[in-house]
């Protein structure tokens, strides 16, 4: 079979890898011009590592990834510990070890994977036409492909999305405002900003200043800042924001702030999340990732949960065999609910994250002063048990 994929991120280039391991002929188009992810990293938990570790990379993916041993939060204004524990218990109780890892980095080994002579890229998908029995695939250079199913892995702005609600008749997808500006990067790791092994969480006034180690003696950092949608940002104002918002904010963000080069890694990118829909199939054609379920970063799945779509796919199309259109029919089954559930837990994490409700914020930032890890341990392991990759695995206690 052949198998047209739209979109060389983290889910189509896992989609691909698990439907070439079943002897599938796969391309895979995309609009970039180059391997350059927005984002500077992702958290990879334990579901997402364990679809990478199915697809054959368990070394490589272990070679990327940080080692995050501890968590702690602290008071963002005056550096006081809230709560520090280890994060041992995530790796026992879902049986795999968690890893922070550079979004390019893993992006480069999965499209190395799938095969550079099978990813076109500065393809921009243009038109979908489904003719019953293959679907043909028109780029904006006029170019076509045709194949025996489409996979949409395009993004939050997906055109497939597109086609198959339209399609179907349904309304356009729109996406919601999460109500904060994230900025994210890489930077040397530093002790002054926190431990080299933990993910350390600077809390205060609804924002957040995050650092999580990754391979390459390297700080991933995430930093968010409430604000409404549309504000002026220029890239020559570098972390000029930053300065401004966290102004005043305690030693270790202040050693952050100090360690970031614009020139060299820095992001700003406004949250969006899509409301939870059950219509993912038309069809030969499929989306998966962003285009399905664009989620907030704020619960660490996004990336997991379009790995959780890729391992899915493989698992059915290895197993079922009454025909392209009916199979996706049952991966649309089984995916829609879970991916609904995980946007739908990181939209009231981001609520209380950052001061949406500030009593409901400021109530939190007092549990975080006697938390002794059982409760975050319980929220972590919780969004991963209920995984397919788990198959009975994870363990609740």
């Amino acid at each position: 079979m052949k198998v047209i994929v739209i979109g060389a991120g983290i889910g189509g280039t896992s989609a691909a890898i698990a439907l070439q391991r079943l002897g599938h002929d796969v391309v895979v188009y995309d609009q970039m011009r180059e391997n350059k992810p927005v984002g500077a990293a992702l958290s990879l938990w334990s579901n997402g590592v364990k679809v990478l570790n199915w697809l054959g990379l368990t070394d490589e993916v272990a070679a990327l990834g940080g080692l995050m041993d501890d968590m702690a939060y602290y008071d963002g204004k005056t550096g006081e510990t809230l709560c520090r524990f280890s994060l041992e218990p995530v790796t026992t109780q879902t049986g795999q070890r968690p890893y922070p890892i550079a979004r390019a980095d893993l992006q480069a080994l999965l499209m190395e994977r799938v095969g550079m002579d099978r990813i076109h890229l500065s393809m921009k998908l243009v038109g979908i036409d489904d003719d019953g029995s293959q679907v043909t695939a028109t780029f904006a250079d006029g170019s076509t492909d045709t194949a025996d199913m489409l996979i949409g892995a395009d993004g939050a702005r997906s055109l497939t999305r597109d086609y198959v609600t339209g399609a179907l008749g349904l309304p356009t997808i729109r996406r919601t405002y999460s109500g904060y500006t994230n900025f994210n990067g890489l930077v040397p790791a530093n002790t002054d900003i926190g431990p080299l092994d933990q993910w350390t969480t600077y809390v205060a006034e609804g924002k957040r200043c995050a650092v999580m180690p990754v391979a390459g003696d390297r700080f991933y950092f995430f930093v968010d800042v409430p604000q409404p949608a549309g504000v002026p940002y220029d890239r020559s104002d570098g972390a000029a924001p930053l300065r401004e918002a966290f102004a005043g904010w305690a030693p270790g963000v202040q050693a952050l702030l100090d360690s970031i080069d614009p020139a060299v890694s820095l992001n700003r990118v406004e949250i969006w999340d899509i409301d939870p829909f059950d219509t993912w199939v038309h069809g030969r054609v499929a989306i998966l990732g962003d285009a399905a379920h664009n989620t907030a970063p704020d619960i660490g799945q996004g990336a997991c949960s379009a790995l959780e779509d890729s391992f899915a796919l493989g698992i059915l199309f290895a197993t079922n065999t009454l025909g392209v259109e009916d199979t996706l029919l049952r991966y649309q089954q089984v995916r829609t609910e879970r991916a609904g559930d995980l946007v739908l837990r990181a939209r009231k994490r981001a609520w209380e994250t950052h001061a949406f409700d500030v009593a409901a914020t400021q109530e939190w930032y007092e549990q975080l002063r006697t938390e002794d890890g059982t409760g975050i341990i319980r929220g972590i392991v919780g969004n991963i048990v209920d995984s397919p990759v788990n198959l009975g695995g994870g363990i609740r206690v």
